[in-house]
């Protein structure tokens, strides 16, 4: 019995999962070696500056190649370039454990940042090809989902490896192995991944309406571009210094604090849910996503204006990851409306390297705050950063109606 003589619904169900079991491993990934920050820090005598710089090199790679990713699918297909993504990328992270020296360490982030890069390229590829029309919806958010998961298994994980296997370094090799176990599970499933008879028909009947690059220049979509860079440098804030931010600061223990953290994505995966059912009661998909981002600034930025204790720092970072978590679907279908027809692909592919962009971008100055005892200051960033996204988004959602 072949892929696609499988009972249409238990196929979609097969490749929605193994392809978010893949994207739950990017994003833990992204998050292996931040989470070891404190480690890493004490054994190389080394500032967070310079771990932010790893950081950015990690977005800088994965920007710039994310662009080349998208014309690999569209030249050699998705399988593949899935395959080298997750191949790179484990090894990326697993080499890190075997760094003699910063510097090594830097030139493996480069590696881990350009397998980083194929994933969304791939991932929507296949699930464009591969599941049925009717339950796109459910895989995209499935996609989203799969995502905050991997970033909230990410602190309690690696904490643990390091406690298990001995070490940052060990925690590392070890997140390397299991990266190659998943690419192991992807390869043996590569079956699932045979387009749908419809997805060849339809590329063919689209591809004529095509807009150019040019496209990618256009207001909405730059809107859209900067809505993406504001909200990631934000999110790094929070994800990659926040265990050093809540220990420096705020006298967390570095379990506590990857406790919160995990609070904060845990709740990020609920928000998207809530967000994805709200999509279906409300065709003003802006107001939703700015009153998400509000509220997800104030609750992050609460923190360091309130000074609470301990014991609620948590609740408030479970709150900004809801609200934050809660604006994705509807972010998408803006982003959607703003992508002319048969440019959907190339639209995506631009808009999410803001992520990139501004990942790279917030590491060494959030760095440097935290090396001068601003742990605060990083705090109010975030919430400045997300704040700005609410203008984003109503700029975006105007010229998208001016363009008609």
């Amino acid at each position: 019995m072949t892929a696609i003589s499988i009972q249409p619904a238990r196929r979609d169900i097969a490749v929605i999962s193994v392809i978010g079991v893949a994207h739950g491993l990017s994003h833990f990934l992204q998050l292996a070696m931040p989470t070891l920050f404190l480690s890493i820090r004490h054994d190389w005598g080394i500032s967070f500056a310079q771990l932010g710089l790893a950081s950015t090199l990690f977005f800088v790679a994965s920007g710039i190649c994310q662009t080349l990713a998208g014309f690999a699918v569209d030249r050699f297909g998705a399988r593949p370039v899935l395959y080298a993504g997750l191949g790179l990328m484990s090894a990326g992270v697993g080499l890190m454990g075997l760094a003699p020296n910063f510097e090594a360490l830097l030139v493996c982030s480069v590696i881990a940042g350009i397998g980083n890069s194929m994933f969304h390229p791939a991932d929507y590829g296949i699930l464009n090809a591969s599941v049925s029309t009717q339950r796109l919806g459910p895989a995209f958010s499935v996609h989203g989902i799969t995502g905050n998961i991997g970033w909230a298994l990410a602190p309690p994980l690696m904490t643990a490896f390091s406690l298990w296997f001995g070490g940052w370094r060990s925690a590392l090799v070890g997140a390397g192995v299991l990266g190659f176990m998943v690419l192991a599970l992807v390869v043996a499933k590569s079956d699932l991944f045979e387009p749908l008879p419809e997805s060849a028909a339809d590329a063919a009947a689209t591809r004529p309406q095509a807009a150019g690059v040019a496209v990618l220049l256009s207001a909405p979509i730059l809107m859209c571009f900067l809505f993406f860079l504001l909200l990631a440098a934000g999110l790094i804030g929070v994800q990659t210094f926040g265990i050093p931010i809540l220990s420096q600061t705020y006298s967390m223990s570095a379990q506590a604090a990857a406790a919160a953290l995990t609070a904060f994505l845990l709740a990020s995966g609920a928000g998207v849910l809530c967000g994805g059912a709200l999509t279906t009661r409300t065709t003003h998909h802006e107001h939703v996503a700015a009153a998400g981002m509000a509220l997800a600034a104030l609750s992050v930025a609460s923190i360091a204006a309130l000074s609470p204790p301990v014991w609620a720092i948590p609740g408030f970072l479970a709150a900004a990851g809801f609200f934050s978590g809660l604006t994705n679907p509807s972010r998408d279908l803006l982003v959607r409306a703003a992508a002319p027809k048969g440019s959907t692909g190339k639209v995506y592919g631009f808009v999410y390297s803001g992520l990139d962009v501004g990942s790279a971008l917030a590491p060494s100055a959030f760095g440097w705050l935290l090396d001068h005892g601003q742990g605060s200051g990083v705090i109010y960033a975030v919430g400045v950063l997300w704040l700005t996204t609410i203008a984003s988004i109503y700029l975006m959602k105007a010229a998208t109606a001016r363009r008609g």
